[in-house]
């Protein structure tokens, strides 16, 4: 591994324990340069700006949240809506510890709302677009013809939960959430 490598991923380390724990726009420079044991001059050989790095620390963590939420729906037995209860209940575990933060891209479009255009929000966006596009094509594999319209619903539902969860960190908000799944997927669109 070369030394260029570690030094990137020492930053990037750094940056995404920093904004999951503090936020995006809290957290400066030099407080990450200063946590990765690196100078400002090194970060910005490696990352343009502030926002590049946020959008980096976004696109680092997309593949391995989907990842986890589709081996989710893979090892679950039954319909896609037992299925779901299993990600739902994985959700709501992790909120009811008092240390989670939550979603850290739907965190990035709130902190960022007003700044469209940014590397970040930009980051936000592309991954929830992907997770509705997955929920998309595991709801047309069981047969539903809305499934479009249902994927955009759970979306609305999983954030909701999300935000439920950060504000009360009570795992009851999970079994609410898996009873809107049924009904969900009981009423045609």
């Amino acid at each position: 591994m070369s030394q260029g490598f570690n030094t990137r991923e020492r930053i990037l380390d750094a940056a995404e324990e920093l904004f999951y724990n503090e936020g995006l726009l809290t957290v400066n420079v030099d407080r990450i340069a200063a946590k990765a044991s690196v100078t400002k001059k090194t970060l910005y050989y490696y990352f343009r700006s502030k926002d590049d790095l946020m959008a980096e620390c976004l696109v680092r963590i997309d593949a391995p949240t989907r990842t986890r939420y589709e081996r989710l729906m893979d090892g679950a037995p039954g319909d896609f809506s037992a299925r779901m209860h299993g990600v739902l209940a994985d959700i709501a575990r992790r909120g009811a510890n008092i240390r989670w933060k939550g979603c850290g891209f739907s965190r990035a479009a709130a902190e960022l709302a007003g700044m469209p255009g940014h590397p970040a929000r930009k980051a936000a966006s592309s991954h929830k677009r992907h997770v509705e596009m997955w929920l998309q094509k595991e709801l047309e594999a069981e047969g539903y013809a809305d499934a479009r319209d249902k994927s955009k619903q759970l979306m609305i539902l999983i954030d909701g939960l999300i935000a439920q969860l950060l504000l009360h960190n009570d795992q009851q908000y999970g079994h609410a959430a898996q009873r809107m799944v049924d009904e969900i997927l009981r009423i045609p669109a």
